[in-house]
């Protein structure tokens, strides 16, 4: 007896309330149940961390529920929470939901202020000039959407840029007239002073705004932000910096960046929950940003009147902090060098490999966990498609400007093993091309 046949009967035919509801049961007990793959979260581990990097990081993995099905080479997107993470954002939800209103009415406000000043100090700006955000998308598009422009106003982006801010500023400029300049960062710069030169070359006397990446998310580069910044302000130009990538994965001192505005996403390298970003306001420049979203009887200068989300999933927010302890736990630097050594573990591997392009500097300092690999005359979406199908590899595939290839993002717990599978993987399809 089928569910919709149930209904049309009710509908049609008299029939007795319990007698449909008995029907009914037996119409779900036939429709089969689907395997999702999803266990209960782990007993909380007292197992403790090894002192030897082998151990160590052989430990950490042990952090991580791992789906056995493929190799995730694509953290990038989002970062997998670690179970001592996870358990203690569960337990954030389970209080609020306790609480209820009483929690929503009393100390959500205090909460998130108190996060955002641990997170300013890990990034070592003022606390009242970071707010807490759900992404960098929200972060940075609320820069450029509640900037001050006015017709002929110029800015400047470079075309590896992330789509979203690129719409953004194509949307302003129908708005408020405001003329978009694009540069062409190149894939394998040969020095900082070429990076700078390409941005300047494009500053005029209407250029207001000069937005940047620190990590490129489609290659992984690092752009040599301080001496942009520096550059840009000698013309009057203010920077927005795209860190999306960098929190929680190479180190961010606000201060030495010397950059106007800094957005990142807390849930990918920090490992926070999804819906968790940052946006960092020079404080001079807090009281001239137009908010998203209004908010009410906020100072000018307040940086939380551009804070203003409705309600959202507080237990997000909660669970930075546990994240932020994670990371101090591994130790920034120590995570950092990790990433970097997975990065050029594999790419090393590749750089020379006959029909093998690698799509990022092969000088160490210019990147750190993310790279890109292409192959030749194989379109990035089959290379993605075959690396997933044959050897159960994930990863994305990025075909725009001048990259042309997979974004491979290792994450802690991924092992050289997996990356020897990988290097192998790339190799019988570039034998092929």
């Amino acid at each position: 007896c089928s569910i919709s046949y149930l209904v049309w009967e009710l509908n049609n035919q008299p029939m007795k309330k319990r007698e449909f509801i008995r029907n009914l049961g037996y119409a779900a007990l036939a429709v089969p149940m689907v395997a999702s793959g999803w266990e209960p979260l782990p007993e909380p581990t007292t197992e403790p961390y090894p002192e030897s990097e082998a151990d160590f990081w052989a430990r950490i993995r042990g952090d991580y529920r791992l789906k056995p099905d493929y190799i995730n080479l694509e953290n990038g997107y989002y970062n997998i929470i670690p179970i001592p993470i996870l358990q203690k954002f569960v337990e954030h939800v389970n209080e609020v939901n306790y609480q209820g209103s009483y929690y929503m009415r009393t100390v959500q406000w205090d909460n998130k202020k108190r996060i955002a000043a641990r997170l300013a100090g890990m990034l070592n700006c003022p606390e009242d000039t970071l707010v807490i955000t759900r992404n960098t998308t929200e972060s940075l598009d609320m820069v450029i959407g509640g900037y001050p422009w006015k017709a002929g106003d110029e800015a400047i982006f470079a075309l590896q840029d992330y789509g979203a801010m690129k719409d953004h500023f194509q949307q302003i400029s129908k708005r408020y007239g405001v003329v978009c300049h694009t540069v062409s960062v190149p894939n394998h710069p040969q020095s900082d002073e070429e990076l700078v030169s390409l941005y300047e070359a494009r500053i005029t006397p209407r250029t207001r705004l000069l937005m940047i990446c620190h990590m490129i998310n489609i290659t992984g580069q690092i752009l040599p932000v301080r001496k942009i910044c520096d550059m840009a302000h000698r013309h009057g130009v203010e920077v927005l910096v795209d860190g999306a990538h960098c929190v929680g994965h190479i180190p961010v001192d606000l201060e030495a960046l010397n950059c106007d505005y800094y957005g990142s996403s807390l849930h990918k390298w920090l490992s926070a929950p999804l819906g968790a970003g940052m946006l960092y306001v020079r404080s001079e420049h807090i009281p001239r940003i137009w908010p998203l979203l209004a908010e009410h009887k906020r100072a000018p200068q307040d940086i939380s009147r551009l804070n203003h989300t409705g309600t959202h999933p507080v237990h997000t927010d909660l669970a930075i902090e546990n994240a932020m302890d994670y990371l101090q736990m591994i130790g920034l630097e120590r995570k950092t060098n990790r990433l970097r050594f997975l990065q050029r573990y594999w790419s090393d591997s590749l750089r020379e490999v006959p029909n093998v392009i690698v799509n990022t500097p092969e000088d160490p300092a210019r990147s750190c966990g993310i790279a890109n690999v292409g192959i030749t005359r194989m379109k990035p979406k089959q290379m993605a498609e075959l690396l997933m199908e044959e050897f159960g590899i994930f990863t994305v595939a990025i075909d725009y400007a001048n990259v042309k290839g997979c974004r491979i993002t290792p994450n802690v717990y991924t092992t050289t093993e997996e990356l020897d599978r990988f290097v192998t993987a790339v190799k019988t399809l570039a034998s092929r091309s």
